[in-house]
C-alpha cells in the first residue's frame, strides 16, 4: 500500500493517550475519510460529524456553503492502517456510526513532559500500533 492509496478512503481511528508513566490517560475514536497525503505533512482526513443523542437541543444554525471543514491530521506512517473487514461500527457512546470503513487506524499517543505548565506547548510521541485492532461490527 502506498500513501496515495489512501486518498477518496473512509477509516474509523483509535486514538489512545499515555502519561509520562505509561498511564492510560483517555481513548478517543474518530471516523472519516481521507482527502490529502504527504509523507512531510501527514494524512489529512474529514471526520465524519457525530450524531446528536438530543438533537432539539443541540441546534445549529446552517454553515455557509463554501465553508471547508477541518482536517484531522495523522503521521503518515501506513504501520496503523489495516483492511478494515465489511460491517458497521459504533463507538461506546453510540455518537460515532460509520458503516464499511475501508481501514482501522491505531495510534498510541504518549505525553513526553510531566513538568509543563499551563498554557506552554505539551510534546506528544505518536507510536503507531502495528497489529491489527479486533473489534466486533453490528
Amino acid at each position: 500500500m502506498q500513501l496515495n492509496d489512501l486518498l477518496g478512503k473512509t477509516c474509523l481511528i483509535g486514538l489512545s493517550y499515555f502519561d509520562t508513566n505509561q498511564a492510560l490517560l483517555k481513548q478517543m475514536q474518530h471516523a472519516g475519510q481521507v482527502v490529502t497525503v504527504d509523507v512531510e505533512e501527514g494524512i489529512g482526513i474529514v471526520l465524519h460529524k457525530k450524531e446528536q443523542k438530543d438533537q432539539d437541543s443541540n441546534k445549529q444554525a446552517p454553515k455557509h456553503k463554501t465553508e471547508k471543514p477541518p482536517i484531522f491530521t495523522l503521521p503518515s506512517s501506513l504501520a496503523a492502517w489495516f483492511s478494515a473487514p465489511a460491517g458497521t461500527y459504533r463507538d461506546e457512546t453510540g455518537m460515532l456510526l460509520i458503516q464499511d470503513p475501508d481501514y482501522f487506524v491505531t495510534w498510541d499517543i504518549h505525553k513526553t513532559k510531566d513538568d509543563t505548565q499551563e498554557g506552554q506547548h505539551e510534546w506528544w510521541r505518536w507510536v503507531p500500533r502495528t497489529v491489527a485492532p479486533s473489534v466486533n461490527a453490528k
